[in-house]
């Protein structure tokens, strides 16, 4: 009754499909490729209504990472961390992943589906952390300590996987080290910060850690941590490990600037698991910017800020509408990774699960 309401039966349904198809493919053709991504589509009802015709049609799901645009999280299948949403896609039906996250991320879940299609929107999607070590950067650190277990955090490429011991996320990276023999050296890679808090908890002092980072964390330091603790001190503070701030939110609860339970030291998982049964009004989120998103879903009571507003990652953001749009359009990016250094790279990551529960990824 309410399409003969609104003048429209089953054929006047097609034809207002059809005239927004039409609509959204103008906007197509004038897709830009440009150093920052591609662009020239807006998110709208009809792009997201497009968008999942479109995975219909080829028989595919998508994954979004934490970090995506909001427009990105909204319209995809599964959101989450980089390891969970790898799982998953080894566990969906679907033959073809389209994953919107980083390269990285999307090597993961080609490695751990090595018989599925793996498509990223903007093969161009790099990660500061993953290439903060090489191949060829590890094997020379590894000749130096020739009898060292290799502990390397899943933001890492596959080449370097698969020259890892064990793989780590940021909430289990202090349950992996503890597996390790206490007398055997490990090289922890590639993040420092996440490194530090390891070493801090599980006071190793053979733990040697490689001094890569992430732009975007490193880039949210203590002073404006402070400065925002000081600001909003009735609010419970989420600090990612991989912050060059992490350091200083300790420092603020041993000084009682905070009181220690407010200060939470936790992976993008381990946020929302706070987020849905705390009882704080207001929260002060130490992590890549796209986060609020889902952790204001996850508690829309809660007053979530950022310590940084301006820590957004670029890469993150590069996969836009239009580069899902053409993604689904033209089948594009596949991303490949060799057989042999996928068996290989696998190993260390079923390594890690065997260790305890992934937990809550990155």
């Amino acid at each position: 009754m309410a399409s003969r309401t609104n003048g429209l039966g089953a054929s006047g349904s097609a034809v207002m499909d059809a005239t927004a198809t039409k609509a959204l493919w103008a906007g197509a053709a004038g897709i830009v490729d440009g150093p920052g991504g591609y662009s020239g589509v807006e998110p709208t009802e009809e792009w997201a209504a497009e968008v999942k015709r479109l995975a219909k049609q080829r028989g595919a799901t998508i994954l979004a990472h934490n970090y995506q645009l909001p427009a990105i999280q909204d319209v995809a299948d599964h959101v989450g961390d980089s390891l969970a949403l790898s799982r998953m896609a080894a566990e969906v039906p679907e033959e073809e992943i389209i994953f919107c996250g980083v390269h990285f991320m999307a090597e993961t879940a080609k490695i751990l589906s090595p018989s599925k299609t793996v498509l990223i929107p903007d093969q161009r999607a790099g990660c500061s952390l993953a290439d903060s070590i090489t191949a060829d950067q590890l094997r020379e650190w590894k000749a130096d300590y020739p009898h060292a277990v290799v502990v390397s955090y899943v933001n890492t490429t596959a080449e370097i996987k698969a020259l890892t011991d064990i793989c780590c996320t940021s909430s289990n990276a202090v349950e992996v080290v503890e597996s390790i023999d206490p007398s055997r050296e490990i090289l922890f890679l590639p993040d420092q910060f996440l490194g530090a808090h390891v070493k801090r908890v599980t006071k190793r002092d053979n733990l040697h850690v490689w001094a890569g980072e992430c732009h975007v964390h490193a880039g949210i330091n203590g002073d404006e941590l402070a400065e925002k603790s000081r600001a909003h001190p009735d609010a419970e503070l989420y600090v990612h490990p991989e912050c060059g701030c992490a350091t200083s939110a300790l420092y603020l609860a041993g000084e009682g600037f905070v009181t220690e339970d407010k200060v939470k030291i936790l992976s993008t998982g381990g946020m929302l698991d706070a987020a849905r049964t705390t009882g704080a009004k207001q929260v002060l989120v130490a992590t890549e910017i796209g986060m609020l998103h889902q952790l204001r879903r996850a508690a829309p009571e809660v007053d979530f800020q950022a310590v940084n507003d301006r820590a957004s990652c670029g890469y993150m953001k590069m996969i836009t509408p239009a580069a899902l749009l053409r993604c689904l359009v033209e089948g594009k990016d596949e991303v490949h990774v060799d057989l042999d250094t996928a068996h290989v790279a696998s190993k260390s990551v079923q390594r890690m699960i065997e260790i305890g529960t992934p937990g809550g990824g990155e």
